[in-house]
């Protein structure tokens, strides 16, 4: 399964928002350029998370964004969902639960495969927490401190 640059562009947003928010609410056009990604996408974004509860805005000068719920209340699964809609591996009516009834169900062996691989996934970013990449972000800006660099934590994989 591959996420789109929504999901994982999105998930950055977030844990940038969550390190640099904690006492003021943060700029996009910061995060924008700590994350090098264009303002106006990130706008299309922060949309969907803060319909989805993620993000809350305030306005003013002092304005900006900031996590609408503790770190340790929303999961990465949060996230991805708001941005990218389900996480399933395949298109599938078991997957779905939807009422709409695939015409070869009974006699389809590879849905299991993808209900294996739909549950792996959802219970991974589930039970992933927020919390634990601002911990993983706080010992990697420690560590760079540490080297004698810049400690800007900027996480970029999955570009």
């Amino acid at each position: 399964m591959k996420l789109s640059t929504k999901g994982r562009y999105g998930l950055r947003a977030v844990v940038d928002l969550a390190l640099n928010g904690e006492k003021e609410a943060v700029a996009l056009s910061s995060v924008a350029e700590r994350q090098g990604i264009s303002i106006s996408y990130l706008e299309q974004l922060i949309a969907k998370l803060k319909k989805a509860g993620i993000v809350n805005s305030i306005r003013g000068a002092q304005g900006g964004y900031i996590l609408a719920k503790k770190p340790e209340e929303i999961s990465v699964g949060d996230i991805l969902r708001a941005l990218e809609g389900d996480l399933n591996p395949v298109d599938c009516a078991e997957l779905e639960g939807s009422n709409n009834s695939c015409v070869g169900a009974n006699l389809c062996v590879t849905k299991y495969v993808w209900m294996r691989i739909s549950d792996s996934i959802n219970n991974t970013v589930d039970t992933m927490l927020l919390s634990e990449l601002i911990n993983e972000g706080r010992r990697i800006a420690d560590d760079t401190a540490i080297e004698g660099k810049e400690p800007r934590i900027k996480p970029t994989c999955g570009q």
